[in-house]
């Protein structure tokens, strides 16, 4: 393979790239340590990368027995410039996902990038799709990214830093036009990026507080998504124009982004009331300055004179009234022929004075009147067919952003709603003990308080802490509504949604904020979505029935007529995959859209499915546009949201390009699939449906066979991964377990797969599929035939199978099996691991059989020579890891030293599998 990979020409450049800065930190290596810290990097990299090409046993002896004989300080330099070679590794294959684009952009106009905004519109004219259909498909797309502060996100915020630094020098080096001198420079810039990489601390000395994860949230927002959403947007546009240029073309704002940071309380005792309040303050501070420099540079572009163009009366009557009123003498623009600038002095000071005096605008809808009020004075003088793209782009921003940036949704377990509820009835006497009550006397206590509306909280009741800080709430998102506008918080996500009195208990305790309110006239006006999340694999089941019996109920329906007939339902991938595994969850989950989206369908409920997929493939992870085109097709025009989690915001959103290139594929999918021009819109076989319907019941047996009856299971999970030791790696301000417990069903799923991931078994992301997928193929040769049609005609199965090659791809048995020394029961130790082993074996041979390749991978040559080139160099840090542990675990007081080696080793992993929770 290794040859194959190396005739690879359009990898050349990045070969190049990788090459160079092998070499600087080769040098930096020497500068540190010596040639001894130099030689002994070599020696083992040169030893990992000979056993990927041709394994050898004795070789792979004698790199154990370098990696055991290291010794402090060795060691953790050893561990650190492998942890390096893989943050210098992503940097330059993200810049050649850059190079490559632009590659595209410098050929011929006839040359169209695959997966781009331009295809897509290209695409559409050549399957004659009219322009009424066009628009009919823009009105009714949406796509909502949900930034959330899932602790998967392993490398510190200074390291991305340099990183993003580093990206640029690689992207300026690529310029045809450098002079010697310049690029002498440019390398000169980047080895002294590479030495401070080198020089600067890992690991994080301290958890993250939600303040900290609230700034590295708005950090991609004041980097890239501020100026990248108004352009996908315009790319779209742009595209319509070039090939529907006899039509006028008003693009909606259908792509937001939304977030979960300062907003999440599940689990979370950290979010409070008052931190939400503080995030939503944060979020306005910043998107006010973003607004503040816009205008700051616009006021210095716009210097036409009414000596030389004729502007709208509304302006000058709009300079005349407002001048005076909102602005001093001093910071009037002195000259009175420049309106332009008189009415962008106007604006600014306005903004400034937003959320501190009533100067400030009220809404962001003030602020876009104003703007334009400007654009339509410009298009008097201006030329036709040539429009001043900065100030339309403003407007687009100012739709996009409003004055709340992202709307933040809140989230909290039904659980503690429960509570809450319990108490509060408590207090006023309508029942001792709500949470002792049927489902069915809860749903007419509940039902019978929405229809009175009469308050019931006591206005001096001593309510325990945790029932106080509900309340608070509530009235925090009252409050926020009346600050900030009604988008900055529209849904309240109920985790672990069984029942529907779970969502109703969440309408209780708006309808004493006021979000919900029921009027002397009964009409009634309600506020906030409340959103069910169905994580396991019960719930799932169930989902339709929960939603069924609500939309029943004239309370309920009432509710969803106040918010135009819109209900949003999450749909938990990580609880799922953790319950049932990753082939029966992904089934359960397509299967409960369906079944929700047909029965909303009867009582005319417009849906949006909210996607809670993590980074990793145990979660549901993988690329954005895959992930649009493996849910049902008829569900895409409901609406997607899907959340953006941990190392996916890095990966995604860091350099702009990169974002554009990811958002721009999501877009280009997500229009093609509304408007029915490729096979993503085809309905689905009734066979497909079957076979699904058996290969998931025979993984699920696995699955559950393994993982909750087997009793030796745990203690095999425990030993046999660092889990012990990825709960002290500061990445997140939430507690690894619900209820640290210690109990399987109170474990996070991120720490599950992050585990997992590390001990290079990747289980989440594969265990189980293959025996379901063999049992069904050895049924007969039709049935293999049939799984081979699934893949080439189903979305959904494509999706499933593609993810599974790239787990095992990414899984590596043979330095998994080191781990088994960390387990004290020697049997249990390889009862169990012959049993994944055999599995893993399993699931490799039916897959090539179902794709017909020779190789896992085949059809994706970047993502499989990306594999290949990390694979050798994660390998001794895996070893390291293992040897490391042992020490550790002996210890009655945990060494720090070692602690931190230890946690450098998980770093480093997970930045060369590109992969933690």
């Amino acid at each position: 393979m290794a040859a194959d990979l190396m005739k690879k020409d359009s990898s050349l450049p990045l070969r190049r790239d990788v090459k160079l800065l092998g070499k600087m930190l080769g040098e930096i290596l020497v500068n540190h340590g010596g040639e001894e810290l130099y030689e002994k990097v070599e020696k083992i990299r040169l030893m990992a990368k000979s056993l990927r090409i041709h394994f050898d046993e004795e070789i792979y002896s004698a790199l154990k027995q370098e990696i055991v004989t290291l010794t402090p300080p060795m060691r953790k330099q050893v561990i650190r410039a492998f942890s390096m070679y893989f943050h210098l590794i992503n940097v330059a294959e993200q810049n050649h996902r850059i190079r490559r684009r632009r590659q595209y952009q410098l050929q011929s106009d006839n040359i169209v990038q695959p997966a781009s905004i331009e295809s897509a519109i290209l695409s559409l004219k050549e399957n004659n799709i009219n322009m009424q259909t066009i628009q009919n498909v823009l009105q009714s797309i949406s796509l909502e990214l949900v930034i959330t502060a899932h602790p998967t996100e392993a490398t510190k915020r200074s390291i991305l830093e340099i990183q993003q630094r580093i990206a640029e020098i690689l992207k300026n080096l690529d310029h045809p036009l450098l002079s010697g001198r310049e690029q002498k420079k440019l390398e000169e810039s980047l080895f002294n990026e590479v030495a401070i990489l080198w020089q600067t601390d890992e690991l994080r000395e301290n958890k993250p507080t939600v303040m900290d994860e609230v700034r590295n949230g708005l950090y991609y927002f004041d980097q890239t998504l501020f100026e990248v959403l108004p352009d996908i947007h315009q790319e779209v546009s742009d595209s319509l124009e070039k090939y529907y240029p006899e039509t006028s073309w008003d693009v909606p704002n259908f792509l937001r982004f939304g977030s979960w940071i300062g907003g999440d309380r599940d689990g979370n005792p950290n979010v409070t009331h008052d931190v939400t309040w503080e995030t939503l303050d944060r979020q306005r501070r910043l998107v006010l300055q973003k607004y503040k420099n816009v205008l700051v540079d616009l006021m210095k572009r716009y210097s036409h004179s009414t000596s030389r163009v004729k502007v709208s009366e509304d302006l000058l009557k709009y300079i005349d009234e407002k001048e005076d009123f909102y602005l001093t003498e001093d910071k009037k623009w002195p000259v009175q022929a420049e309106v332009y600038r008189r009415a962008f002095a106007i604006i600014i000071e306005r903004v400034k004075q937003t959320g501190k005096s009533e100067l400030g605008y009220s809404s962001a809808e003030e602020l876009l009147e104003d703007l334009f009020l400007i654009n339509r004075s410009l298009k008097q003088h201006h030329p036709a067919r040539h429009e001043l793209g900065n100030i339309e782009k403003l407007i687009r921003q100012v739709q996009l952003f409003g004055f709340h940036l992202a709307t933040l949704d809140i989230r909290n377990h039904s659980g503690e709603h429960e509570a809450a509820i319990t108490e509060i009835l408590g207090k006023v006497g309508i029942t001792e003990n709500y949470a002792a009550l049927s489902e069915t006397e809860k749903l007419e206590i509940l039902q019978r308080i929405l229809l009175d509306p009469r308050p019931l909280l006591l206005l001096h009741e001593d309510y325990s802490t945790e029932t106080q800080e509900m309340i608070k709430v509530f009235q925090m998102i009252k409050n926020a509504h009346e600050e900030f506008g009604q988008r900055a918080i529209t849904v309240y996500l109920v985790s672990m949604t069984k029942s529907p009195s779970d969502l109703l208990e969440v309408l209780v305790l708006a309808k004493e904020a006021g979000l919900y309110r029921l009027h002397a006239d009964g009409t009634l006006t309600s506020h906030l979505n409340v959103a069910p999340l169905l994580e396991t694999i019960d719930d799932l089941t169930a989902g339709s029935l929960i939603m069924e019996e609500l939309f029943n109920m004239p309370v309920y329906r009432n509710h969803l007529q106040s918010l135009r007939n819109q209900q949003e339902i999450m749909l938990g991938y990580s609880d799922g995959s953790k319950d049932g595994g990753t082939l029966t969850a992904n089934w359960k989950l397509y299967k409960a859209q369906v079944e929700i989206h047909e029965m909303a369908k009867k009582y005319q409920i417009s849906l949006k499915f909210f996607h809670g997929r993590g980074g990793s493939f145990g979660r549901g992870g993988g690329p954005l546009n895959k992930s649009l085109l493996s849910q049902p097709a008829e569900t895409i025009g409901d609406g997607v949201k899907i959340t953006e989690q941990g190392e996916v915001l890095s990966s995604r959103y860091l350099l702009e390009d990169i974002a554009y290139r990811s958002l721009e594929q999501a877009v280009s999918t997500l229009i093609l699939a509304a408007a029915h021009v490729t096979e993503e819109g085809e309905m689905r076989e009734a066979s497909w449906e079957k076979a699904i319907e058996e290969i998931s019941n025979a993984a699920l047996a696995k699955y559950q066979s393994l993982v909750f009856e087997d009793p030796d299971f745990l203690t095999y999970f425990q030993s046999a991964t660092p889990l012990r030791e990825v709960g002290a790696l500061n990445i997140g301000s939430r507690p690894m377990s619900r209820k640290n417990q210690g109990r399987f069903e109170d474990l996070r799923a991120i720490p599950w797969v992050f585990a997992w991931t590390q001990s290079r078994q990747l289980l989440p992301g594969w265990y189980a599929a293959g025996s379901g997928l063999e049992a069904f193929a050895s049924g007969s040769e039709q049935n293999l035939k049939l799984l081979k049609e699934m893949y080439l005609k189903w979305p959904f199965f494509q999706s499933t199978i593609d993810n599974l090659q790239m787990a095992l791809m990414k899984a590596d048995i043979t330095t998994a099996k080191e781990y088994l020394t960390l387990v004290e029961d020697k049997t249990i130790a390889e009862r169990i691991f012959t049993n994944i082993f055999e599995e893993y074996e399993k699931t490799r041979a039916i897959l090539l059989k179902i794709t017909g390749d020779q190789e896992l991978l085949d059809h994706t040559p970047n993502i499989k020579e990306s594999v290949f080139r990390r694979n050798p160099y994660v390998d001794p840090l895996n070893f390291l890891q293992v040897e490391l542990i042992k020490e550790l675990r002996k210890q009655d007081e945990p060494d720090a030293a070692v602690l931190t080696e230890v946690l450098l080793t998980i770093s480093g992993i997970s930045a060369g599998l590109r992969n933690t929770g």
